[in-house]
């Protein structure tokens, strides 16, 4: 592929984490044990959900496909900075830095819209609990989690295409542990400003309004919950919400913390430690407050134990 006569990046350098060289040994185990505890743990909810017929409502439906959305999440990034920091080589082709880019995009969009999809269920079931099997029927939830898809692979795919015109000349060095696109737009040395128009428009509003709509579920949640007497109601309330809401806060907020919050305010340490943040520690940590918090879940799992004893 010719690039208007500039020279050709054929791979691109990936710094890594900011950690000392006599520490790798070290933080590899730590992120080798944290992405096997992300896979196995969302792989149990997504068995116990398949399993236990008590959990085949709108809501585990998709806690599910949460579940799916975080393991591929977190594999999009973490095999190949593990394989980087045990081989020491931290150099990723192009094309493989260009794909890497496009299922980061999609699986971040994909949680924004699965996370939303199930505020609307808490709604529903809070706000109009008589008329919740009827609004909530198997075929919305099916119809909301192929728009999440669509909706994700169109946004990705927009900013896949517009990356792949641009041309890259020498500096191939990127200062981050994955291919982030703000990272390779500061590479490029051709005109970005439709890309960054993009990213404006087409980024912003695929986290924005998820978190607005969220906001807003959650906003009659509160009102509807202040209008019970009884603090059984309340509680009852609280905890079918407390999962979820636990998960929206830990999310959104290292988003807003690595892409809302000006650079001049944070260093690029402190926006890696921040990336490692919602790529690698919430996938981690979503098992487990979906298994703690959640009486369903704990009884689940409970009669996966059961089972596992009698049949041994």
């Amino acid at each position: 592929m010719k690039r208007d006569n500039q020279s050709m990046v054929s791979e691109f350098i990936l710094l890594g984490l900011p950690i000392r060289p006599e520490e790798q040994g070290m933080y590899y185990a730590l992120f080798l044990t944290m992405y096997l505890t992300t896979v196995l743990g969302n792989l149990l909810i997504i068995l116990l959900i398949r399993l236990d017929s008590h959990l085949h409502t709108p809501m585990y439906f998709f806690l599910s496909h949460l579940a799916f959305t975080d393991i591929s999440f977190s594999s999009v990034t973490v095999p190949k900075m593990l394989r980087n920091m045990h081989i020491h080589d931290p150099s990723i082709p192009y094309a493989e830095c260009i794909t890497q880019m496009y299922f980061f995009i999609l699986f971040t969009d994909l949680d924004n819209f699965l996370l939303t999809s199930m505020a609307y269920d808490r709604y529903v079931a809070i706000c109009h609990p008589l008329h919740y099997t009827t609004i909530m029927r198997e075929e919305l939830c099916i119809l909301l989690v192929a728009i999440s898809w669509i909706l994700s692979c169109v946004s990705a795919l927009s900013h896949t295409l517009l990356l792949a015109r641009l041309s890259f000349c020498a500096d191939n060095t990127i200062s981050h542990f994955f291919c982030d696109l703000a990272a390779l737009l500061k590479l490029s040395c051709s005109d970005i400003s439709l890309n960054e128009l993009v990213i404006f428009t087409v980024g912003t509003t695929v986290i924005t309004l998820p978190l607005i709509c969220i906001l807003i579920s959650y906003g009659h949640i509160v009102a509807t919950i202040l209008k019970v007497s009884s603090n059984k109601g309340i509680c009852k309330a609280l905890s079918t919400c407390g999962s979820h809401l636990s998960v929206v806060s830990l999310y959104y907020g290292t988003i807003i913390g690595v892409y809302f919050i000006p650079s001049s305010f944070t260093s690029t340490d402190k926006g890696i430690v921040a990336s490692v943040m919602y790529t690698v520690v919430t996938p981690l940590l979503n098992p487990f407050i979906y298994s703690i918090r959640n009486r369903d879940m704990k009884e689940a799992l409970k009669k996966l134990f059961n089972r596992a004893s009698i049949s041994t």
